[in-house]
């Protein structure tokens, strides 16, 4: 059984506007394909049961591929507005931000 009865829910889907706090050396895969490690950081204030709450976050991202080698050209303290999935950490500590797409805001 899973948290939404026997059949899961697909849906792993995360926007976030957020600066693009840090970012690794690319490096490849195995199999060539660029990966890029980021860090990226979320400031705003959020509405939660009817009142205002200053939320604040820095979250562990990745991105491979053409959007790899499309972020590693753009400036540390940029805030693009970023989408894609959470996934587990590779060594199972926390999670992981795939990024799928992101444009400036």
């Amino acid at each position: 059984m899973t948290l939404f009865g026997a059949i899961a829910s697909p849906v792993n889907r995360l926007e976030l506007v957020a600066t693009l706090a840090q970012c690794a050396p690319m490096r490849y895969t195995p199999a060539g394909i660029p990966a890029l490690d980021l860090w990226l950081e979320h400031a705003s204030e959020q509405v939660e049961a009817g009142y205002p709450r200053q939320v604040a976050l820095r979250l562990k991202a990745v991105a491979f591929g053409a959007q790899a080698e499309r972020l590693a050209a753009q400036a540390l303290g940029t805030a693009l507005w970023w989408t894609g999935f959470m996934s587990s950490a590779r060594r199972g500590n926390g999670v992981v931000f795939h990024v799928q797409d992101f444009k400036p805001i």
